[in-house]
């Protein structure tokens, strides 16, 4: 199996983990009988739990790119050091980013995500050589 599908299956892994981080510390904000419910009268939270729920939904909307233009380049045989080196600092650096967000540090949280998104334009890149 290529390295970089093993990236896409942390990816997946860093993904899990955000999602039940994120809904452990709502649920602490948030009683179960309201989870448990249709959820129709908003419950907004706050603090951590608000920013890992931010961390959580900005990974849901790059993750997608990232795991369609991964497997393109697998599909394509446009796998190298450029698509492993790419897929590798998007996990890595989208695994650093929520305890970053979490602790509420802003100017490193902005500069791991731009890393992330660079590995995200290597993976790009390599898929159109």
């Amino acid at each position: 199996m290529d390295t970089e599908l093993k990236l896409l299956g942390a990816g997946v892994i860093v993904g899990i983990v955000q999602l039940f981080w994120a809904a452990g510390e709502a649920r602490k904000q948030q009683d179960m009988i309201w989870a448990a419910g249709p959820r129709d009268t908003p419950m907004p939270i706050t603090g951590v739990a608000a920013r890992l729920d931010r961390a959580f939904r900005n990974y849901m909307e790059t993750f997608p790119l990232f795991a369609a233009a991964l497997l393109a380049a697998v599909v394509a045989q446009k796998t190298g050091p450029l698509t492993l080196w790419g897929a590798a600092l998007f996990v890595a650096a989208r695994a650093l980013y929520v305890p970053i967000y979490a602790a509420g540090i802003q100017m490193v949280r902005s500069i791991v995500w731009f890393v992330a998104v660079a590995g995200l334009a290597m993976v790009i890149v390599a898929l159109f050589r």
